[in-house]
């Protein structure tokens, strides 16, 4: 018996261990379950804006000379003289002598064809004395010839008087295109000849030009095109081209220089498939310099903005604001998001015009968003957006305004 006492002792302790402690657990009290509702991302929102807007299109392009041209010359000679203007980066000016070649020789000629003329002349005299005294003498005779009339003779003296001018006139041209000129004002690009070289006509002297008028060649595509609502092959009349804003940085400061769009190519690139305008600036480097006083100077590379066509109450939003595959997130009175496609009129680097997929006021998110899920909270946060971003359209009023 006390063998057996001693046997089931420890296992009568252990199950009133293990009763004791499913007693316990039995009676201990429920913990208090607390439930708490999803934690709302923070989001930056703008309003929705309806006004009247002006489509700005931006592109880029290189500045050219509308006239460049080589300096050739049309008559041989030693060059006796070269203007100071006449290096790389020199003015040029109507009228004025850049190279003068020697001219002795078509001084010499031009005398020469001076005297041919004047005796001419005496042939002609002569010729009609002679034709007036046949006349005279064969008055009453009824077959009379022209020869014994003298009227061959006349006609000999007239082309003869003919020929002689011409060569007057040509050896004058000849003595004149020893003083080369340009009939612009402009500026030289590049010079290869100097004092006592021996040139013949044809022979490049240097190049240069005009500083009357410079052009831009910018590359448009369709949207672009669209946006400007102008055709095809389009021609501005004078003065009446769409206005154009030019910049860039030059000599570490920001430059803008003013200028209108005169045309559209009449066929598009098959290359690039992009229609190209020309943009015309007058007098770049005197009349129409930038704020700061910098020439629009051919080979700068600018950006260009164009003025387009208006629309009225467009709905316009941040660039920030459109993703991809054109949706929008947009903040709903609950505070949850509701995912939008929408309809892009125009974008350009700071603003979207929406056509429809949204209403005035209504708010969009212009934060990135992790996994966005249709119907996530959002908590809206103020933003400065309009008090930090400089606008690119021109906004003429607010609808109703």
């Amino acid at each position: 018996m006390k063998k057996l006492v001693t046997t089931l002792a420890p296992v009568f302790v252990i199950a009133l261990g293990i009763g004791a402690y499913a007693l316990l657990e039995w009676v201990k009290p429920e913990p208090e379950k607390k439930e708490e509702a999803p934690r709302p991302l923070s989001v930056y929102v703008e309003e929705v804006e309806q006004i009247n807007v002006a489509l700005d299109v931006e592109t880029s392009g290189e500045v050219r000379a509308r006239t460049e041209i080589d300096i050739v010359a049309q008559i041989a000679g030693r060059v006796v003289s070269v203007s100071p203007e006449f290096t790389e980066g020199g003015r040029v000016f109507p009228g004025i002598a850049l190279i003068t070649i020697e001219d002795t020789d078509y001084r010499f000629a031009l005398l020469q064809a001076e005297a041919i003329v004047a005796n001419a002349e005496v042939s002609l005299q002569q010729a009609l004395a002679a034709a007036d005294v046949a006349r005279k003498q064969l008055q009453g005779t009824s077959n009379a010839s022209d020869l014994a009339l003298n009227k061959p003779q006349v006609a000999r003296a007239h082309a003869g008087i003919k020929a002689a001018k011409a060569d007057l006139a040509q050896a004058q041209a000849n003595l004149d295109r020893t003083s080369i000129t340009l009939p612009f004002t402009g500026r030289v690009i590049s010079t290869s000849v100097d004092i006592g070289q021996y040139v013949t006509p044809g022979t490049q002297l240097g190049r240069a030009f005009s500083t009357d008028v410079v052009e831009i060649r910018l590359p448009l595509n369709d949207s672009q095109l669209a946006s400007l609502d102008l055709p095809i092959g389009f021609i501005a009349e004078p003065n009446e081209g769409l206005a154009v804003d030019l910049n860039a940085t030059v000599a570490g400061r920001d430059q803008v220089w003013h200028g209108q769009l005169t045309r559209l190519d009449a066929s598009i690139e098959r290359e690039t498939r992009m229609l190209y305008g020309i943009v015309e600036v007058h007098s770049p480097y005197d009349q129409h310099v930038s704020q700061n006083g910098m020439p629009l100077a051919v080979g700068l590379y600018v950006q260009a903005k164009i003025q387009g066509r208006e629309i009225r109450g467009a709905y316009v939003i941040p660039r920030d604001a459109l993703r991809a595959g054109n949706q929008v997130y947009v903040v709903n009175d609950k505070g949850r998001l509701e995912v939008r496609s929408v309809e892009v009129t125009h974008s350009s680097s700071l603003r979207a015009i929406i056509a429809s997929g949204l209403a005035p006021s209504e708010r969009v998110v212009i934060s990135s968003i992790r996994n966005p899920i249709q119907g996530m909270a959002l908590k809206a946060l103020q933003q400065t957006y309009r008090e930090t971003a400089n606008s690119d359209y021109s906004i003429y009023s607010t609808v109703g305004g």
